[in-house]
């Protein structure tokens, strides 16, 4: 006698993602990209809802201008830490990083342009002895 197994329907293959990571001061952006029509979600928010301010919505979308690829591909973006600005400087990187890795041959135009290159800026760390990273406490004679 022959065991009869159920079987589950195959899903049609889904496009493959290509992943990749941009930072900025203390903000992570982790970026999947895909075969789309140029939808952008950061942590399940559209673009616009995340990022209110035009110069920040412009500033994240000029390495796909660049590439003229503005409705090619989907974007999937998990924000991690930092300010608003710090996560937008991550978010260009690492969009700028999987348009790379999509196509090798954009990578002369997004060097060129500097959206490959990462701001290596950090916080100063605190001193002891001061307030701050260079702040110091008011200083009094007598």
């Amino acid at each position: 006698m022959t065991e009869v197994t159920p079987q589950t329907p195959e899903r049609p293959k889904a496009q493959p993602f290509i992943w990749s990571t941009g930072r900025r001061k203390t903000s992570v952006a982790r970026v999947r990209m895909r075969a789309g029509n140029g939808a952008i979600q950061i942590n399940g928010r559209d673009l616009k809802d995340y990022l209110p301010l035009e110069k920040w919505q412009s500033e994240i979308l000029s390495p796909l201008k660049a590439t003229n690829s503005l409705t090619r591909y989907d974007i999937f973006v998990t924000m991690t830490g930092g300010g608003v600005h710090a996560q937008a400087g991550a978010l260009l990187l690492g969009i700028a990083r999987a348009l790379v890795k999509l196509d090798p041959s954009t990578e002369a135009t997004l060097r060129e342009q500097k959206f490959l290159t990462r701001d290596p800026r950090e916080k100063e760390r605190k001193k002891p002895g001061k307030r701050g990273a260079r702040a110091s406490f008011q200083f009094s004679k007598r």
